[in-house]
């Protein structure tokens, strides 16, 4: 079992936490409305992006209960996300029981780990480390899996293996071809179908990261992950007729219906599709929200930056030196 996090990150979600840590990247727009004070690391406002209104987790329900899947964006790790993502889960099933959970946090060469803990058949401990749990699985995860398994509803591991995206990562595209036919059946069948706008924006985070650094291999493992997990959501609405999908993933994945979101309306442009995200307030006790950050998501949700994890620039580039050296000392075929 691996144990950090980080290390299952895809590039894209690394910059996306970047983002997170740089709100002024993505708030930079003079005009912007003030919230209620987000008073703990649980707190979230929770806002109707074409209106500017303050809404909540019901009245969001009441308004979405008839879209066919529900995107919720999250800052991995983040309190608050994990809770608005427990609340919606619960208040979309009072309205619609017919409901799947599907996760960007479980990888599809694990769905049978999953479907056994469903069942009852092996302990929370043996599911942890069959599934190779996130290892902030237990206060983040735990009670949309735990609610899944109370009502007796579907879970899908929607995303990659992990071992395929880090070596497309390193080794692009031809990976695949040395693939055996069984690990193929693990990855979307189109795993590399993309969009302008999205490509575009990787790209901007990828300079952002790393100033003149362009990385098609990088964008391909990120693609890989983004295709599967659209797939991964189309099967699923096709083996739960009239079922509603909730799916959780990465904010990076989804926002502005780009990446996972907009690979799922490629592939089926007459689902009803809602993307959620967060965006991170600087000010917690005046928490604002800039007119470009209500076109990240039909609903967006403020919250609580997380503490930043390196002050000092030589911790942060030993950390993630000795996480990239423990993603290379792994081989690819």
């Amino acid at each position: 079992m691996h144990n950090v996090m980080p290390s299952r990150f895809s590039v894209g979600v690394l910059l996306a936490l970047f983002l997170n840590l740089n709100p002024a990247y993505a708030n930079n727009d003079a005009t912007s409305q003030t919230y209620p004070k987000l008073k703990t690391l649980y707190s979230f406002d929770l806002v109707d992006s074409q209106t500017g209104a303050l809404i909540s987790v019901n009245q969001l329900a009441q308004k979405i209960q008839h879209t066919d899947v529900v995107f919720i964006g999250e800052f991995h790790g983040n309190q608050a996300s994990h809770l608005l993502e427990s609340e919606l889960q619960s208040a979309l099933y009072d309205l619609r029981p017919n409901q799947v959970l599907s996760m960007e946090q479980f990888n599809r060469d694990h769905q049978q780990a999953i479907d056994r803990y469903l069942d009852g058949e092996i302990g929370e401990k043996t599911f942890i480390n069959q599934s190779d749990a996130w290892s902030n699985y237990s206060g983040s995860y735990r009670p949309l899996i735990e609610f899944a398994k109370q009502h007796f509803l579907p879970v899908i591991a929607a995303n990659a293996p992990f071992q395929a995206v880090r070596c497309v990562g390193r080794q692009g595209k031809p990976y695949l071809k040395k693939l055996t036919a069984e690990e193929k059946e693990q990855i979307a069948s189109q795993p590399f179908m993309s969009n302008a706008a999205y490509q575009k924006k990787f790209a901007q985070f990828q300079s952002m990261a790393k100033p003149h650094t362009q990385n098609q291999k990088a964008y391909e493992a990120q693609l890989l992950r983004d295709n599967t997990m659209a797939e991964s959501i189309l099967q699923a609405l096709k083996a739960n007729p009239g079922a509603q999908v909730i799916h959780t993933n990465g904010t990076f994945h989804s926002e502005s219906h780009l990446g996972t979101a907009a690979l799922l309306q490629q592939r089926n442009p007459k689902l009803k599709v809602v993307v959620i995200s967060p965006i991170t307030a600087t000010n917690p006790d005046k928490p604002q929200i800039q007119p470009a950050d209500l076109k990240k998501g039909d609903y967006v949700y403020l919250i609580q930056p997380l503490p930043v994890d390196y002050v000092q620039a030589k911790n942060r580039q030993a950390a993630f030196a000795k996480m990239f050296k423990d993603a290379q000392a792994k081989p690819c075929r």
